[in-house]
């Protein structure tokens, strides 16, 4: 469907079709989807005020994908793009449904990458960098812009492709939290490449043991921890790779009291980017559903990580860094109200993290959905969060959810 739409409200993803108002007389090269956000700026600096938009136009995640090479020329020369999402509210005030459409069009991008650079691993070739500092790039900036414009994004998952999905997830994890943690955007670039490609090795351990559905034997477990091994062989081999990309790779499962691997580091060999790295690994493994196992809600992941901070496993300071970073209730993630409805986070409290704005969308009584309600419960005195759920917990999914509230606006 063709719809026009204020510059100032385009996104990464949405697909330009031509140039409806403007101030001035530039021509659009072509037709196209944009690939980020200073494509915007460029439309915008032009004197662009109006354009159409082709939503029926959206990334397609089993469209084949000839080389990483296209997929690079495919981000850096489409000058639109395709999807709904502010960009340009340098509050961060985004419409929820339209952040959650932006999110899934960067995630399908990512899968597609992660799939060519498998296979690129799998048949021998040489891995290319610059589509993975491309959608890196654009996460992080995204992230630097809002940092609660992607955090969605983790529970839109798919329980067959979670080796895809989780080195994508840790990434933009990495970059939430860097943006937390005040590193700066260039070297936040750098660790999310490496977060990208951190478990890029596990394409070589048989497919027995990576998905055994359950516990591997000693032996099994061995074989298990080469694939830091082999992820570190792998990116080393990247032409200008950087130093710091592969530094977080290569330490994502150190432990401060030696009990991680390869190495087994001692906590004084780990880096405060190490550190990061591996809270974040343990994160998502701990929330993403598997094909032989449903992810926890996060309230549970982040006192499982205060319990491996006691142990002197994590860094205790970084990971109440990260939980307040996330949030208690993290943006994205289902909670069950008092009133027995169901609601998804929509952004953060910082004044009062257990009182975040949500959207109701569920009655749990009725069990069937109900029309979206915005809910600041910071001005509710008559509602609260009983508990982080998830949606596997009342036979739902996520993303029929996540479709359902993109329909509701």
């Amino acid at each position: 469907m063709l719809v026009e739409k204020d510059v100032a409200r385009l996104s990464v993803g949405n697909y330009v079709e031509s140039i409806a108002k403007q101030s001035g007389r530039y021509k659009l090269k072509h037709k196209g989807r944009i690939s980020s956000l200073h494509a915007i700026e460029i439309l915008i600096d032009k004197g662009v005020e109006r354009v159409i938009v082709d939503t029926s136009k959206h990334l397609d995640s089993e469209k084949p994908v000839e080389s990483a090479r296209n997929i690079s020329k495919e981000l850096k020369s489409n000058l639109p793009v395709e999807e709904h999402i502010e960009v340009g509210n340098k509050s961060g005030d985004k419409n929820f449904a339209e952040s959650i459409t932006n999110a899934k069009a960067i995630f399908e991008e990512s899968k597609q990458i992660q799939r060519r650079l498998f296979d690129d691993v799998i048949c021998g070739r040489q891995i290319e960098l610059e589509p993975i500092i491309e959608i890196t790039r654009h996460t992080t900036e995204t992230i630097f812009e809002n940092p609660d414009a992607l955090a969605c994004i983790i529970n839109i998952r798919q329980k067959d492709e979670y080796l895809l999905e989780h080195s994508t997830a840790v990434s933009i994890l990495m970059s939430i939290f860097c943006r937390y943690m005040d590193v700066d955007l260039e070297t936040t670039k750098e660790l999310s490449i490496g977060a990208f490609l951190h478990d890029v090795g596990k394409i070589k351990i048989p497919d027995n043991i990576l998905n055994k559905p359950g516990k591997l034997t000693s032996s099994e477990f061995e074989v298990m921890k080469t694939h830091v091994l082999h992820s570190v062989n792998i990116i080393n081999k990247i032409p200008k790779i950087s130093k710091l990309s592969l530094e977080v790779a290569a330490l994502h499962h150190e432990k401060l009291n030696s009990s991680g691997y390869p190495l087994g580091l001692p906590g004084d060999k780990i880096s405060q980017f190490g550190r990061m790295i591996t809270i974040c690994d343990i994160f998502d493994a701990l929330t993403a559903n598997r094909v032989y196992k449903d992810g926890m809600a996060q309230v549970r992941a982040f006192a499982i990580l205060r319990n491996m901070a006691e142990q002197a496993m994590l860094d205790s300071d970084l990971v109440i860094r990260f939980i307040k970073c996330m949030g208690v209730y993290p943006v994205g993630s289902l909670v069950k109200l008092e009133s027995n409805q169901l609601a998804v986070v929509e952004s953060r409290n910082q004044d009062d993290p257990i009182r975040p704005k949500v959207k109701a969308f569920y009655s749990v009584s009725q069990n069937h959905f109900v029309a979206a309600k915005d809910i600041d419960l910071s001005n509710e005195d008559q509602e609260n969060i009983e508990k982080g759920v998830r949606a596997d917990d009342f036979d739902l999914d996520m993303n029929k959810i996540l479709e359902f509230l993109i329909l509701e606006g």
